[in-house]
């Protein structure tokens, strides 16, 4: 995929050869993620792709339903029927529905469209409850998810067109403008304007997902108990936490909420991709505990419009925070690891279903921290790889395990 912006090109392989490995296949292509994380400029390219290969215009057909035009006074089936009506007969018609969710009984349109002949189907959303209800019955089976993230290091840089071959880059100056900045598309490219020009952005980007995808959606009439919840886990992303505990911190702040509140609000968060959810795992045990999940946020930059720019998140939790969207970017299921004595920041799956496990700390400043941060992985009795993610420039292996520097690994 490529993203074009001020007239560059930032190559997003993995999400348009995934696209390509499913395109024409009996499966309908779900693209999630953020608003504006890149969802509809991976479709214009997809687009652009299939012509070029040799597809005619004439069989794509692209619908964005943000745009009001597109679905104000309309039906599901008159959609349908204009989208029909259109179909090219003898040849495959690809069908994109840009956040198709704005459409009154959605689902609908896109099993009469999966049923009809020669129709590839695709389409994106800014919320998982697109995938459930009554349209995880209709697709049972039958589609693939992509879900898609912001920029990670590696892209940031190229979209800076920093050269990462040079060995004498100062990482660490970048990586603080990586993550004190934004990793949105639209926020980099805003950055020849100033700071202020980003804040704006995902300030305005940040109400938008508040207003229209959740408190609109959810009915939320306390919005002001919604709010500090959203703050209380921006400032306490990577640490665990459960819907209780929160509720009996903001209750010590003088701020009643209940936990089942709680628990809703939470939900919506995860749903529209502001937060993501990584479940404990009892190691030893072999099985995922239900409580004391940890919360990471789909977007650093997101803590300046939440907290201010003296952000309570320590540098630790922010770099451990970008590991994760790192191994999710990835492909790799995540939880965090409970030993009786330690925890392992986490347990992950590969592609091969092998386990790995990462332990994340900013640097290694003497003999206490050294062994505080490898105990955890030298207390694994297994054979399976441990990694010790730092921002130190050398590193040392130690009992088998790998000490790595953190921005090289970002960039692998």
């Amino acid at each position: 995929m490529y993203i074009c912006i001020m007239k560059k090109l930032i190559e997003r392989k993995e999400y348009l050869d995934k696209l390509f490995a499913y395109k024409g296949k009996d499966l309908i292509k779900v693209v999630t993620g953020l608003r504006r994380s890149g969802k509809s400029t991976l479709f214009e390219i997809f687009r652009e792709k299939l012509l070029l290969s040799g597809i005619n215009s004439n069989q794509i057909q692209f619908y964005n339903f943000e745009l009001p035009e597109n679905f104000l006074n309309k039906t599901w089936d008159s959609i349908y029927f204009e989208i029909k009506n259109k179909l090219q007969s003898g040849q495959t018609n690809y069908i994109f529905l840009d956040e198709v969710q704005n459409i009154k009984m959605f689902e609908k349109l896109v099993d009469g469209l999966y049923a009809t002949k020669n129709v590839d189907v695709y389409m994106t959303g800014s919320n998982a409850n697109l995938l459930s209800g009554e349209l995880a019955t209709l697709l049972s089976g039958r589609h693939i998810e992509i879900s898609i993230l912001p920029f990670s290091f590696k892209e940031y840089l190229e979209f800076r067109e920093i050269d990462i071959s040079n060995k004498y880059l100062n990482y660490e100056a970048l990586f603080f403008d990586f993550v004190n900045e934004t990793s949105l598309p639209k926020g980099v490219d805003l950055r020849s304007e100033g700071y202020d020009k980003i804040y704006e952005y995902l300030y305005a980007l940040y109400q938008t997902i508040i207003e229209k995808d959740i408190t609109q959606r959810h009915k939320i009439y306390d919005k002001r108990a919604f709010n500090n919840l959203v703050k209380f886990l921006a400032g306490n992303i990577g640490s665990p936490v459960s819907p209780n505990s929160i509720s009996k911190a903001l209750k010590a702040d003088h701020q009643k909420i209940h936990h089942k509140t709680i628990e809703n609000y939470i939900e919506y968060l995860v749903n529209s991709f502001v937060f993501y959810k990584v479940n404990r795992f009892d190691i030893k045990g072999k099985k995922q505990l239900a409580t004391k999940e940890k919360y990471y946020i789909v977007d650093v930059g997101l803590l300046n419009v939440l907290l201010g720019r003296d952000r309570t998140a320590d540098k630790g939790h922010i770099l451990e925070n970008i590991v994760y969207l790192e191994l999710l970017r990835r492909g790799y299921k995540i939880w965090t690891g409970r030993l009786r004595q330690a925890e392992i920041d986490f347990t992950v799956k590969n592609h091969s279903g092998e386990i790995e496990y990462y332990q994340v700390a900013w640097n290694i400043v003497n003999s206490d921290t050294e062994n505080r941060e490898f105990y955890p992985l030298e207390s694994l009795k297994d054979n399976y790889p441990k990694f010790l993610l730092t921002t130190d420039s050398f590193t040392q292996n130690r009992n088998g395990i790998i000490h790595k520097n953190v921005f090289e690994w970002l960039l692998e």
